[in-house]
């Protein structure tokens, strides 16, 4: 975890809801088959805090093996591209002519200041939404409202019911709060296809004299 959340996260960790989510999830990567690894849960928070312009909030990581790799909606090199990411390039195509990545692996994208975080951070093998309601969306939460009042000029992309449910955390005086339904193959065709994110995003940023992403 890059130094810039460490008194964020360790404020958090200590918290009793932490501590029974911790304990949780001690015993399901003892008995189950959890996604990602122990050691990526928190790569998302690899991304230095203090240049973090895009915030992109999934819903839970991907449940299939090898997928998971601790960035929201993106997978290592050599998975295959997973539905839903198909979906995002296809609406970057669209919406701005072309997308950058040959791979489903979105660090080029982290490495420019992009936050992909899930609302829950594990995940059961092949069962979604398995760790649901066991304290990652109070953390998540929390995150939220750390990025609300300590960042200036971000912008939110909520693709989705979790994701849109933490909305009313933002500062819309302050920052670009774009909603959506999820990219999935089942909700796409509602609003995600055409919603132009991604042009949005880049023209807020460049309006605010901020870099603008290369997707």
């Amino acid at each position: 975890m890059d130094e810039s959340w460490k008194e964020f996260l360790n404020s958090e960790f200590s918290k009793p809801y932490f501590k029974s989510l911790s304990n949780f999830l001690h015993a399901e990567y003892e008995n189950k088959v959890i996604f990602p690894k122990k050691t990526q849960v928190f790569r998302a928070f690899t991304t230095d805090l203090n240049k973090v312009t895009v915030v992109i909030l999934g819903q839970d990581p991907y449940h299939t093996p090898g997928a998971a790799h601790g960035l929201a909606f993106s997978v290592p090199d050599n998975q295959p591209i997973p539905p839903s990411l198909i979906n995002i390039y296809k609406e970057i195509d669209n919406d701005i002519g072309r997308h950058v990545n040959k791979t489903g692996n979105l660090s080029h994208w982290q490495e420019q200041g992009v936050l992909l975080l899930n609302n829950t951070l594990t995940v059961e093998a092949h069962k979604a939404g398995s760790h649901r309601g066991k304290g990652w969306e109070t953390f998540t939460e929390a995150v939220i409202k750390y990025l609300n009042e300590k960042r200036p000029h971000l912008v939110f992309l909520l693709w989705g019911r979790d994701a849109r449910s933490k909305a009313g955390l933002i500062d819309k005086s302050k920052h670009l709060v774009l909603e959506s339904p999820h990219p999935s193959p089942l909700s796409a065709h509602y609003g995600f296809f055409g919603n132009h994110h991604f042009s949005k995003t880049n023209d807020f940023l460049k309006k605010n004299g901020l870099p603008e992403i290369e997707w």
